[in-house]
């Protein structure tokens, strides 16, 4: 682990901050959650995650469910209600078994195109980020928040690609802290902040505020974390860390745990996800170091300044956050190159490019995983059953053709001395030799249980007997 100790963990820590400020600012000044335990209990979440894994497995806001908090206003108790009902589900899903079951059949670019539609939908939000502050000139533009620093944000990014020892996600950040800093001390806020001892308080949702938060949001948020925290992190996991198979039956337990303890705690909903991981990949992670880093620098702020740093927070340049975010996404969607087990076969190929195409489409463009993840399922059958009609009707083309040729016929060789000998085959012989030739390749085909050599000798065997 000591090898591992280097800024670029710190930096890979940060990989997914683009998505966890925005949402907890916005929850916190709503007052819907609780700053001091979203912070505490997010950081307790990271340590352990790290510790359990192995891998810098991100934890991370259930972003659907903070959405329709934040257009409804919800209380505390309905964003409670949402997360609860949520987890329980998820929980109950792992433990028993039956997520195993049914994603055991979901093809594989039916995974990457939730992956890419993700990459998409958050490549989006991190342009709405930057655009918060859309000014290169003018009265209206912020000395630390704008397209200026977005785009030196964003070069810095690109020139640093292909160095991924230079913690340049470490630097973004602090660069952010000093202007969120300054623009506190410009606007004379230091006196909100107030350091000392801050600790949670529970939330008990009542039943009506649990209703409305579950059906509300919940809903929305229980395809999206079955698929893309559960199904798409799985995969994303072992494509980034070979030899690393996380159990999806795991992922569901620590997911369901830490919302049935933190949502009653005043904390937002928190799930992992596969764009997390990539960010944090990105950036620069990839050992559990990463999340211990980030999970102590949660519970220290949390802990020690609470409610007062939103004095702060809320300052911190927003056309960062995008950056980060975005080019967060991007590695998120180059997974989804592999999305086919038949490299070789053209044909099959462009069918899975097809379902792949179709799922990221269906989920970009109705912002919803689940029906994103039942478009590509129906196409990915569609062309499953195409595949199976035309296999049929090749075997029994061929088994009808090799049922009505004709016996093969033979004529002698006259040689110069009068005498007959040898045997020429005819056409109607070399025909039936290549019936029987293709159906013997035909049923090795349907039973692959032969090799190439096999199937050699078993055509020659045929050419013999029919001599």
């Amino acid at each position: 682990m000591r090898e591992h100790l280097s800024l670029r963990e710190f930096s890979g820590s940060l990989g997914d901050i683009g998505t966890l400020v925005p949402i907890l600012i916005s929850l916190t000044v709503q007052g819907s959650a609780s700053l001091t335990s979203s912070l505490f209990f997010g950081g307790l979440w990271n340590i352990l995650t790290g510790f359990y894994y192995g891998i810098p497995m991100c934890v991370q806001p259930m972003k659907s469910i903070a959405a329709i908090a934040l257009t409804n206003k919800f209380t505390p108790g309905e964003l409670a209600g949402a997360g609860l009902g949520v987890s329980a589900i998820v929980f109950f899903l792992g433990v028993s078994r039956l997520l195993w079951l049914i994603t055991r059949f979901v093809p594989l670019p039916v995974v990457k195109g939730l992956q890419l539609g993700t990459c998409f939908q958050l490549c989006k939000k991190g342009v709405d980020l930057v655009k918060t502050h859309p000014a290169f000139w003018g009265d209206s533009i912020i000395w630390s928040d704008n397209l200026w620093w977005a785009c030196s944000a964003f070069l810095l990014v690109l020139f640093v690609y292909e160095r991924r020892r230079v913690p340049v996600a470490l630097l973004i950040f602090i660069l952010g802290v000093v202007f969120a800093l300054a623009q506190t001390g410009v606007h004379h806020q230091f006196g909100q902040v107030h350091p000392g001892a801050h600790f949670v308080h529970p939330v008990v949702p009542t039943a009506k505020e649990f209703r409305t938060g579950f059906l509300s949001a919940g809903l929305g948020q229980l395809p999206l974390t079955l698929l893309n925290s559960v199904v798409a992190l799985a995969a994303l996991s072992r494509e980034l860390f070979p030899g690393y198979d996380p159990s999806m039956t795991h992922i569901t337990v620590s997911i369901g745990v830490m919302n049935l303890v933190g949502c009653f705690l005043g904390s937002m909903p928190f799930c992992h996800g596969s764009g997390g991981l990539a960010g944090q990949y990105f950036f620069g992670a990839r050992t559990e170091l990463s999340l211990y880093f980030l999970g102590a620098i949660k519970i220290i702020i949390g802990v020690v300044f609470g409610e007062s740093l939103l004095a702060i927070l809320k300052w911190f340049p927003s056309s960062f956050l995008g950056v980060m975010l975005f080019m967060a996404s991007i590695e998120l969607g180059l997974v989804a190159r592999n999305f086919t087990h038949h490299e070789h076969d053209e044909k099959r190929r462009r069918q899975d490019f097809v379902v792949l195409l179709a799922t990221a489409a269906a989920l970009v463009g109705f912002s919803h995983d689940g029906l994103g993840f039942l478009t590509g399922m129906v196409t990915g059958l569609v062309f499953w059953f195409h595949r199976f009609i035309n296999a049929n009707g090749e075997v029994s083309e061929v088994d009808t053709h090799h049922t009505h040729s004709p016996a093969p016929s033979s004529e002698s060789v006259l040689l110069s001395d009068g005498t007959k000998t040898g045997t020429k085959l005819t056409t109607t012989t070399v025909s039936a030799l290549d019936i029987v030739a293709d159906h013997s390749y035909s049923s090795v085909a349907r039973t692959d249980s032969y090799s190439a050599q096999a199937r050699t000798q078993k055509a020659q065997t045929a050419m013999e007997n029919c001599c």
